[in-house]
């Protein structure tokens, strides 16, 4: 269960008079680690503005309490394959989505984007494969 989180970096820009025309987010994470029950994930939240329009960044730190049996298959499936348990992956993934989100207003607010909110549809692609083209 996902218990807390600690922001670590935001960065952004916004290019001058550039329209936008679109919004695409990445989720990428960079780091799984366990003291006892506690996981930790380091994530990076990435909302680019299509038509070069602008970008925000926010790297951060997911705290999860979980039984000690999950928590070490979520760190030996990292260890092994860069990648956390599919069964785990929509709860990390929404709880990045969520922050992102609500941290990534206020940057683009500030910034005067738009802000990143995307329906938290959540999919996971295989390695190598590329993720379906968005609905119009």
């Amino acid at each position: 269960m996902i218990v807390g989180e600690r922001i670590l970096e935001v960065s952004g820009n916004k290019t001058p008079k550039a329209s936008i025309k679109g919004l695409s987010i990445n989720i990428s994470l960079e780091d799984v680690k366990s003291l006892e029950d506690n996981v930790e994930i380091t994530y990076v939240y990435t909302a680019t503005y299509q038509q070069d329009a602008g970008q925000l960044k926010i790297k951060g730190v997911l705290l999860a309490k979980e039984e000690a049996k999950l928590a070490k298959e979520i760190v030996d499936t990292w260890k092994k394959t860069k990648k956390i348990p599919e069964s785990y992956a929509s709860v990390v993934l929404s709880a990045v989505n969520y922050s992102g989100s609500a941290n990534g207003t206020l940057v683009a607010r500030v910034l005067g984007l738009t802000a990143p909110l995307i329906p938290p549809r959540i999919q996971l692609s295989k390695a190598g494969e590329t993720a379906p083209a968005a609905k119009k």
